[in-house]
């Protein structure tokens, strides 16, 4: 089943194979307009442990608080972005963790910060569907009441996709929709998972991949993953200390 959480209606929502939405009667309100819609989709499969996964989810919340990621914030315009949180692990195991919510400074990242650093975990065990979770990303970006100059979905993850759609036919689809797929390969038990990454799930104009070694270096990768990809700038290149960041050789930017 797919997973919705609505802070709005306080309730857990559970579709068969779609997002249902209920809109008022009367005229449609205009879409907000902001500089970046970013889906941050984080594997909560088999494969992640207890431990593995707090790691993941403290290292996005402690991103949201650095000074960098404002920064970068600041640099990509004045409208801000809007970013939404995501558990995945198999083909019909998807969780809005963290609904949709506009951040324009330090004090609106803090409280998203908070909101990231007191989530649990919804989704334990099953498989590693990364087309899945990119869909349930498309259909939350397509379904929510922002416009972003750019949409992009980062994913991270520790292995291949070994079941559901496979991810290059969506990561196809979803390009082909202007969207921008980056990756983050976890190492720590398929060292040729980051060459998975780049030839069938990132894509889209400007598309990366980042690597960690491990959980532990994840806080590390994800800061410098988050800044680059927010800025919609290319960071200095660096040694591979624990991260590393490798750009799709047949994608533009």
């Amino acid at each position: 089943m797919y997973f919705l959480k609505s802070r709005a209606a306080g309730a857990l929502l559970l579709a068969t194979g779609l997002i249902f939405t209920a809109t008022p009667t009367g005229a449609q309100q205009p879409a907000h307009r902001v500089d970046l819609e970013l889906v941050l989709a984080v594997d909560a499969s088999s494969s992640v442990s207890a431990e593995e996964f707090a790691l993941q989810i403290q290292g996005l919340a402690r991103a949201f608080r650095d000074p960098r990621v404002l920064q970068a914030i600041r640099a990509s315009g004045d409208l801000g972005l809007a970013v939404a949180l995501v558990q995945w692990s198999d083909n019909r195991k998807q969780f809005l963790a963290v609904d949709w919510t506009l951040v324009t400074g330090a004090e609106a990242a803090g409280a998203f910060a908070e909101e990231i650093a007191g989530t649990p975990r919804f989704l334990i065990g099953g498989g590693t569907a990364i087309g899945g979770a990119l869909k349930f990303a498309m259909r939350l970006l397509d379904g929510n009441d922002f416009q972003g100059r750019r949409r992009v979905i980062d994913v991270s993850g520790d292995g291949r996709a070994n079941q559901g759609a496979h991810p290059a036919k969506v990561r196809d689809k979803a390009v082909a929709l202007g969207i921008t797929i980056n990756g983050l390969a976890i190492l720590n038990e398929d060292l040729a998972v980051a060459d998975y990454y780049r030839a069938h799930v990132i894509g889209g104009t400007g598309a990366f991949i980042m690597t960690a070694n491990d959980y532990e270096s994840y806080a590390l990768a994800i800061l410098i993953k988050l800044v680059r990809e927010i800025a919609g700038a290319p960071i200095a290149t660096r040694p591979c200390v624990g991260f590393c960041a490798r750009r799709n050789p047949g994608v533009p930017g």
